[in-house]
Formats: C-alpha cells, structure tokens, sequence
C-alpha cells in the first residue's frame, strides 16, 4: 500500500514538472504569434509631406529717372508711394501710371518695366463725375461712394472676376484718397467706349463710373503686365 501510494506521488510530481515546462515552452511561442500578427496588421507610417517653397518674386530697384515719356514729377509720386507702401505691393518690378493730367484722347495709362524702363501706354477712360460735361478732361478726383469719380493714389491689383463687363479684376485703394475703392467697384475692365475708334468719332473717350476702363482689345495686355500684388497709381500733377 505505501508502495503504490509512494508511485502515485511520484506520477503526480511528474505531470506538475511537465505541465510547468510545457507552459513555459507555450508562452514564448504565443508571444512571438501575437508579435507576428501586430507585424502584419501595424498599419504602414504616413508618408511625410515635403514642403515646396514657392519661387521668389523678382524685386527690381526703382528707378531714379523716369523713362523716357513719362513725367518726371508723376514718376517721382510713384516710386515715393512703391516705397512708402513697403510690403503691402508684394510684386515691385512692373507699376502702371494713370496721368490724368492728359485727355482721354491720349495714351495715359502707362505701364513700366522697372527692370529695363520699357514703357507700354494705353488708352485709359475716366470717371462721369470726375468730368461731368464731358470735356474730355478729368477735372476732380472724388473718393466718395455713388461719385461716379475717378479717385487718384496708389492702388494694388487684386484678383479676377468676371461680371457685367466681362473679365475684370479688383483693386485695393491703399491711400486715404482712394481706401473706398472696393465698397466702390473700382476695378479694371473693358469697355467699348474705351476703343481707339472712338477719337475717330468724337476725339475723346467715354466715361466710366470711376473705374479704369480700357478698350476691349487691350485689357488682355494690362492683366499680363500688371497681374495680382502689383502697383497702379493715379493722378493730376
């Protein structure tokens, strides 16, 4: 009896050692199984975003002379105002000048490569209320809402719509003379009555509600050199 009680305990001592070395030799195996499926389910890292720095705008120092054809004392307003106005006017290397010391009869939108003085002048109409008779020649700047006036200062070019009179684009007035020029729709636009054809018919131009109204053939080379974040100034000198 104790003999077959003496093996029982033995056989029972046994079985615990193999239970026990067989549990160590699972647990490794399921942790490298649960290793192995966390591997293949781990979702892969998002790529990292590579950031493009957008090119520089070339900056051309303005220059002290005016270009040829251009007056002196209007140029010199100009540069004063590119330089006073600083970062505001992003792109400094193409300005346009509206003389609206000129009739409308003469190419008074002027539009100047300030790398090379190269000039482009176009005709440019001007406001009802800034010539109510109709003479031809601008008489009074006004910044006043429902004026129908051109307003003079300096003005940055904005963005691009299209509306009544086609493609247009916006204009911030950037000078107490002009700061209502958005609540007014001051822009450039196209206009039949700002074609060359019309000083064959009546030697001077129509009249805009104060905007800068080119002829319809033009407006394509005034977005080109002028496009957004440039500078056009106005005025009487």
């Amino acid at each position: 009896m104790e003999h077959l009680l003496a093996r029982a305990a033995s056989r029972r001592a046994l079985l615990k050692t193999a239970c026990v070395a067989g549990s160590i030799a699972v647990v490794p195996g399921c942790a490298q199984q649960a290793a192995k499926v966390a591997t293949l389910t781990m979702p892969p890292p998002p790529p990292v975003p590579v950031h493009v720095a957008p090119a520089p705008v070339a900056v051309a120092a303005t220059p002290a002379v005016a270009p040829p054809g251009i007056r002196a004392a209007l140029f010199d307003r100009a540069r004063n105002a590119l330089d006073r106005h600083g970062n505001a006017i992003a792109r400094r290397d193409r300005i346009a000048l509206a003389d609206f010391s000129k009739s409308s009869s003469s190419p008074r939108l002027h539009l100047i490569n300030l790398h090379d003085g190269t000039v482009t002048s176009l005709l440019v109409a001007h406001g009802s209320g800034s010539d109510p008779a109709h003479t031809g020649w601008l008489q009074r700047f006004s910044n006043e809402v429902n004026s129908e006036a051109s307003c003079e200062g300096a003005f940055l070019t904005s963005d691009y719509y299209v509306g009544k009179h086609g493609r247009s684009q916006r204009l911030i007035g950037l000078d107490p003379t002009n700061n209502n020029a958005l609540d007014r729709a001051i822009v450039v636009h196209g206009a039949w009555y700002s074609n060359e054809d019309m000083l064959a018919k009546h030697g001077k131009l129509g009249r805009s509600q104060g905007c800068f109204a080119v002829g319809e053939t033009t407006l394509a080379t005034v977005f080109d050199l002028l496009g957004e974040g440039r500078m056009i100034y106005a005025a009487k000198v």
